[in-house]
């Protein structure tokens, strides 16, 4: 397993993959001991995931071209799909995405909760009715305001 941990503006991101695809975005340093952050083990697919996410987080990149393997539930690939092809700068509501895919609110943000790869599959992107909605990343909803805002058409060049 390939591992890296990168420095952002939000803090560290550990970037874990494995036979040639990405499994794990986390906040935080996991791992420190074993891989430093100059480390991806040789994995290319973490190199890859790295260069993106620094390209990203530089406003140079709106989407992830990576091969992903992220383990969940079949509904949960589902959702992380629809997820996948809301627009950088836009948002979903949890209820749109029930409605296309025949659930509810409540069990969209439940997959919403359980994505392991954020920021590259945009679970930040899926916001309440009536306000924000939650965020399970560190920081949480401090987190997921400064992604929304990050990616607001006015930030961008």
């Amino acid at each position: 397993m390939g591992r890296r941990v990168v420095d952002t503006p939000l803090g560290p991101l550990t970037v874990l993959g494995a036979a040639g695809a990405l499994v794990e975005v986390s906040f935080g340093r996991l791992g420190d001991g074993d891989c430093g952050a100059g480390d991806a083990d040789g994995d290319p697919v973490v190199e890859t995931a790295t260069r993106q996410l620094a390209e990203w987080f530089a406003g140079r990149r709106r989407q992830f071209e990576l091969p992903l393997r992220p383990t969940g539930t079949a509904f949960e690939h589902r959702v992380w799909a629809a997820m996948s092809e809301i627009p950088f700068g836009a948002t979903a509501t949890y209820g749109e995405i029930a409605r296309r895919l025949g659930t509810s609110a409540r069990a969209v943000g439940n997959a919403c909760g359980r994505n392991r790869l954020p920021i590259i599959v945009p679970c930040h992107r899926v916001v309440g009715r009536n306000g924000l909605g939650g965020y399970s990343g560190m920081g949480g909803r401090t987190t997921k305001l400064w992604l929304l805002n990050y990616e607001s058409p006015y930030s961008m060049d």
